[in-house]
């Protein structure tokens, strides 16, 4: 069965926990460890990692890689900080690539 991974800093993804959600948290001192981790898990079993939109922005390069991948599906959330626009950009970019237009927002 496919597990689904939380990435982040602890304030923004604890609660994750008791869902039943791995979490792995991130900080600034570790943010190698973060891409070196999200490749690890695009290994493994995970279908779904959640990343936050302040941890993403610090490993474009490994996100970019997986955008067009089938597998894992990596989905930017807002952290404790508060939302940057960032995730929902990303599925604005997913939705026009796969549809081949702007159907969420017309264009604006």
């Amino acid at each position: 069965m496919s597990k689904i991974a939380v990435m982040g800093d602890w304030d923004s993804i604890y609660g994750f926990g008791a869902l039943g959600l791995d979490t792995f948290r991130f900080d600034e001192s570790n943010i190698e460890e973060a891409g070196r981790l999200l490749r690890r898990l695009s290994e493994q079993d995970y279908a779904v990692i959640y990343i936050t939109e302040a941890l993403a922005a610090r490993v474009p390069n490994e996100i970019e890689h997986y955008r067009t991948l089938p597998s894992p599906a990596i989905i930017l959330i807002p952290g404790i900080s508060g939302n940057t626009g960032q995730g929902l950009a990303a599925v604005k970019k997913s939705v026009e690539q796969a549809v081949g237009s702007d159907i969420i927002f017309g264009g604006k």
